[in-house]
Formats: C-alpha cells, sequence, structure tokens
C-alpha cells in the first residue's frame, strides 16, 4: 500500500489566533463573541460552546474581528497543552480564537478535516507535534514548524471512510457524555432548589451534613490505586487514568467518596470528581491536593459531588483560597463553614431517590465511553497506517 505524502502547507493555510487588547478581560456575561481558549478544548471531536465559556467586551470586538472560526475549521493548540485538536462545532460559528491557538483552512481539494483531525491525534501524528515544538519552559509549536509537518493521505474516498469509523465511534461517545451531562444538571437542579434556593428551611454549616477528609486507613508501601489530579474532570464525575502503585503519602479515599481540588487553579477550573473504580472496601490514593467529601448518614453519598458543581458551594470555595499568588489553596475550616439549608425528611427522601436512580446510569455510560475509547483507540494507529483497512466506493474529487 501507497499513500501520498504531504506536508501541512499544501493542504491548509496555517492561521494564528488574537490575543485581546492589552488591559482588556474577558468576561463570563454571555453575547455573541465567545472566544475560544484552550481550556475551553475538549477530548472530543467537535467543539460546542458550553458554560465555561468566556466572551469578548462588544466594545473591542472590531479589533480582534479578523481572528475568529468558521464551523468545519480545524483548530490546535500551539502553546503550554501543545497538540490539543477540535473541529469547530456549529454554535461556536464566527467565535474568536485565542493567540495560543491556530487554525487550519483547507485550500486543496480532496481533503478530509476529519481524517487530518485523527492523523494529527494519533501517536504518530501527537509524535510529530512534540518534536516541532521549541522551548522547554513555555513550549511553543511554531507555525513555520506546522506547515512542514507531513502527513501520509489515501485517496479522498478512503480518507472518508476511515474517518467515518472513527467519528462514529466519537459521536457515540459524545452522546453517553451528553447524557451524563443532563443528568448531572438535573441532580445539580434538584438540589438547588430543595438546600439553596428555599429561605424558609433552617440554614446550616455544611459539615452538619458532609464530613470533610475522613479518616481512611492505608498502610504505606501498599500497592493501591492512584488518582493523579489531571485525572479529575472539569465536567463530569467520571474520573480517569488511574492506575495501580505503591502508597507513600497522599490523600486516601473510599468508592462513593468525592474528591475536590483544593488548589489553584484547579478550583477554579472545576475539578472534581465521584470515586467509582475501586472495589468493595478497597482504598485507593492520591493527590494531597484533594479535599475528601463524604455525606453522613441520611443524605446519598452522591450528594457532595452535587454540591461540588453548584455554583454557590464553587464561589464561596474560592473565598476560602489562602496563600501566596498562585499557589493559594482552599482553607477547608473555613471552606465547611458555608452554610446550607437543611429540607424536610421528605424532601431529602426524593432527593435520594432520585440521585439514586441516575448514579448507575451515570456509572454505565462511564463504563461504556470507556469501552468505546478503548475500541477506538485501538483501531486508530491501524487505520492510519493502513495495517487495517476500510472498504469504501470511490467518489470524483471536484
Amino acid at each position: 500500500m501507497i499513500w501520498e505524502i504531504k506536508i501541512i502547507k499544501e493542504l491548509y493555510l496555517v492561521k494564528g489566533g488574537k490575543r485581546l487588547p492589552k488591559g482588556v478581560l474577558l468576561q463570563s456575561k454571555p453575547n455573541i463573541h465567545p472566544y475560544i481558549r484552550i481550556t475551553d478544548m475538549e477530548k472530543g471531536r467537535i467543539l460546542n460552546l458550553a458554560d465555561s465559556f468566556l466572551y469578548v467586551p462588544e466594545n473591542v470586538t472590531g479589533a480582534i474581528s479578523s481572528y475568529k472560526v468558521k464551523e468545519g475549521d480545524l483548530i490546535l493548540s500551539i502553546v503550554g497543552q501543545i497538540g490539543s485538536l477540535n473541529i469547530v462545532g456549529k454554535t461556536l460559528d464566527g467565535a474568536n480564537l485565542t493567540e495560543n491557538c491556530v487554525k487550519l483552512i483547507p485550500i486543496s481539494n480532496g481533503i478530509s478535516n476529519d481524517f487530518v483531525y485523527y492523523y494529527l491525534k494519533s501517536e504518530e501524528g501527537q509524535d510529530k507535534i512534540d518534536q516541532r515544538a521549541v522551548g522547554s519552559t513555555q513550549p511553543k509549536l511554531p507555525i513555520y514548524n506546522i506547515q512542514t509537518l507531513d502527513i501520509p493521505l489515501p485517496n479522498f474516498s478512503e480518507q472518508k471512510a476511515i474517518a467515518s469509523v472513527l467519528s462514529s465511534l466519537d459521536d457515540k461517545i459524545d452522546l453517553l457524555h451528553r447524557q451524563n451531562k443532563t443528568l448531572e444538571a438535573m441532580a445539580e437542579t434538584l438540589f438547588r432548589q430543595g438546600f439553596i434556593e428555599d429561605e424558609s428551611l433552617d440554614e446550616v454549616a455544611v459539615n452538619e451534613l458532609i464530613a470533610f477528609n475522613p479518616k481512611r486507613t492505608l498502610a504505606k508501601g501498599a500497592e493501591a490505586i492512584y488518582l493523579e489530579m489531571a485525572g479529575l474532570s472539569t465536567q463530569s464525575f467520571n474520573a480517569t487514568g488511574y492506575y495501580t502503585r505503591e502508597f507513600t503519602s497522599g490523600t486516601k479515599f473510599l468508592n462513593q467518596d468525592t474528591l475536590l481540588a483544593r488548589i489553584t487553579p484547579c478550583l477554579e477550573n472545576g475539578k472534581a470528581g465521584y470515586v467509582t473504580f475501586l472495589d468493595g472496601n478497597e482504598v485507593g490514593w492520591g493527590s494531597t491536593e484533594y479535599i475528601v467529601m463524604r455525606p453522613k448518614t441520611g443524605f446519598h453519598p452522591l450528594m457532595a459531588y452535587v454540591l461540588c458543581r453548584n455554583q454557590d458551594f464553587k464561589d464561596y470555595a474560592e473565598s476560602c483560597m489562602e496563600g501566596s499568588s498562585g499557589r493559594q489553596r482552599v482553607n477547608v475550616d473555613h471552606l465547611q463553614e458555608f452554610t446550607i439549608g437543611k429540607p424536610s425528611d421528605e424532601v431529602i427522601q426524593q432527593f435520594n431517590e432520585y440521585i439514586q436512580s441516575i448514579e448507575s446510569k451515570l456509572i454505565y455510560n462511564s463504563r461504556q465511553i470507556k469501552t468505546l475509547e478503548k475500541l477506538r483507540d485501538t483501531l486508530l494507529p491501524k487505520l492510519m497506517s493502513g495495517e487495517v483497512r476500510v472498504q469504501y466506493q470511490t467518489d470524483e474529487v471536484l
């Protein structure tokens, strides 16, 4: 099998994003000018507008109006976290792009953006990107080095067929992620209505309902599941990337504990998780920068995670941060003073029953996601190298 080798500049115009004018800050209030940052880029293929996005103030949009993306554009991060990729979705058509990313605009017929996306996401593609980065303190990928990156290309029909196999798996993964996001949002709404917004309720400190950093025991030197901070999500309960490692020192936790990042910028970014990956009474461990939370008797364990996604609690947690700039941490004693309503036993029971009903669905969906991701990641290098071929019909390229 012989595939044609092309370099990026034969296929795409590579154009950088734009930083805001000096002194101008992004705003959280939505308008029609969302701004794509590296932190907004997702693991999935298509990037769409989400609650985490910030916006360009109306009075400065003209200064960066030439640095917008269109639906279908391929975007690539080039500073710091190099090599993140997304295809721009419909809801971000016309969005502004950070100077820490570039967009790839097709200039050649017979190119499947999806195929190029998957090639650059593959281990081979990521290796080529890494090799072209410069600098050690703050790595950067110069535009010239992107332009000279080579890609092996099958014919257009085979490109589309390969991308179709991989994107069908990604679409299923995305659907399961969206189902879980909806379930989490419904639980947070129910919690907010029952515990936060009802002004008739007696208020109590949250530590009357939830235990913070409860005692967990793990012998030094024991082999146990370890979870790095990078494994916590800013969007979902599901943690990833855990593995077995000899225990030295760190935060210990059990299944159904909630983990909340306590250090900047992880807390502000919303890193939190609900532990579901341990067996029975197995004890896991991880970063010393976790706060472990576990609801007390009478409250479903998932309640603590739902609380971590509540905006009032997140804002309060940020106000509890102490320390030097850049290395601030939450004062847990202060955090435990967050006030919360204590509803009637009937409301508590209704809330418990609802989150009990969604817990198994959340976990099932997450396991399906893991299975599909493993299949996709196994197929990706085999399809990109031609080791595994797909059937396709030849199309004319105009």
